[in-house]
């Protein structure tokens, strides 16, 4: 299976479709990447809070796969941002995940409480200015957090991981990202506790196409440009979440899923969470 890529604004290609391990123990993290990787999956997404990018580490470094052909992606925790606080971050990062290159680093949350996230973006810069990182970006940024990066530092971000799925299709912030060269990427692309999968909208296009309500979710992210990270510990899921490339959906079904829409989130709003 080879999953397209999509250009990041300084050229970096980053699959289309990657592998998220959010709240898979690290135990269970090793196996589970493997799998993947074994489906066809070359673009994982960790963080320092999910307490697993050993395990992301540990199946990169008995999959065989040549470094430049897997894209990683880990993220600094609220409690670790500022200049100095992030760089150590980063390098804690790397040791666990027995890298020497990140592909992609982010800022997991703006937390403006803090009143850190410009500083830890400086440090960034620097990390991907000594060749440490090959692109840098944020997770659930809003555009007032991302306006004041481009207004107070140098560095567009390559990329916002933001909570998106057909009841929270953030079309404000996805129209700010596409003005200013930033691209979109979801995380709980599916929602959670199956609301969304069992819709009969979702349901009934699925039959239709003969694909899995999570398939056609999936493919709606990939007509709307997304970057998508669904996880799953299940191996038929894990194979079945990367066969998006052999259907489409008609304009009648991007205008149904459309309707689905009722500004519903699963986390917490960026500009009030901060915990550390």
């Amino acid at each position: 299976m080879t999953v397209p890529t999509l250009a990041m604004n300084n050229g970096v290609q980053i699959p289309q479709v990657g592998f998220g391990v959010f709240l898979v123990p690290d135990t269970e993290t090793e196996t589970a990447v493997s799998t993947a990787l074994e489906a066809g999956y070359r673009h994982i997404d960790t963080a320092k809070l999910y307490q697993n990018e050993a395990g992301v580490g540990a199946a990169i470094a008995k999959s065989g796969i040549a470094r430049d052909e897997l894209f990683v992606t880990t993220k600094v925790w609220n409690s670790e941002q500022g200049f100095d606080a992030a760089t150590a971050s980063f390098e804690a990062s790397m040791d666990r995940l027995g890298l020497e290159v990140l592909d992609l680093l982010l800022i997991h949350w703006p937390a403006p409480d803090l009143e850190r996230y410009v500083d830890t973006w400086r440090a960034f810069e620097k990390l991907y200015a000594e060749g440490r990182v090959r692109a840098i970006g944020v997770s659930n940024f809003q555009p007032a957090h991302l306006q004041r990066l481009l207004d107070e530092t140098s560095v567009v971000p390559a990329i916002n991981q933001i909570e998106l799925h057909p009841l929270l299709p953030q079309a404000e912030l996805r129209a700010f990202h596409a003005e200013h060269g930033i691209l979109t990427e979801a995380w709980s692309p599916l929602a959670r506790g199956g609301e969304v999968l069992a819709d009969p909208v979702i349901t009934q296009i699925a039959e239709r196409l003969g694909k899995s309500p999570a398939q056609v979710i999936l493919r709606w992210h990939i007509e709307l440009g997304n970057v998508v990270i669904p996880k799953s510990v299940t191996p038929s899921r894990i194979r079945e979440n990367l066969e998006l490339f052999d259907f489409s959906l008609s304009a009648e079904d991007l205008s149904a899923i459309a309707g689905l829409e009722t500004g519903e989130r699963i986390g917490p709003h960026p500009d009030t969470f901060s915990r550390g």
